[in-house]
């Protein structure tokens, strides 16, 4: 495991996380709420993006992190922060309903 990966797809995660708190008022959780989603979930969506796309997990574990690999880290990162934090969102409203 490479540990820079992880940290970009963590930071990138919180990032993700915070931009869908913001453009959905209604789904978020507060800023820590939100970063604390979007750490977690950017984390599992980066690792399950390296796991689908070998080559950004491979150049990220050969300890080569080149722009394509960055860029995709913090592509999965991001996407998995915004999408846990959407999801736990929702259930919360659900479940004040």
């Amino acid at each position: 495991m490479n540990w820079v990966a992880l940290i970009i797809q963590l930071i990138s995660g919180a990032v993700g996380g915070n931009i869908v708190g913001a453009a959905a008022k209604n789904l978020s959780l507060g800023t820590a709420g939100n970063s604390i989603a979007g750490i977690v979930g950017g984390g599992i969506g980066g690792q399950i993006l390296s796991a689908l796309v070998p080559a950004l997990g491979t150049a990220a574990a050969g300890g080569s992190l080149d722009i394509g690999s960055i860029v995709g880290q913090v592509a999965g990162g991001g996407v998995g922060g915004a999408i846990l934090m959407a999801i736990i969102g929702l259930i919360r409203q659900a479940m004040n309903k």
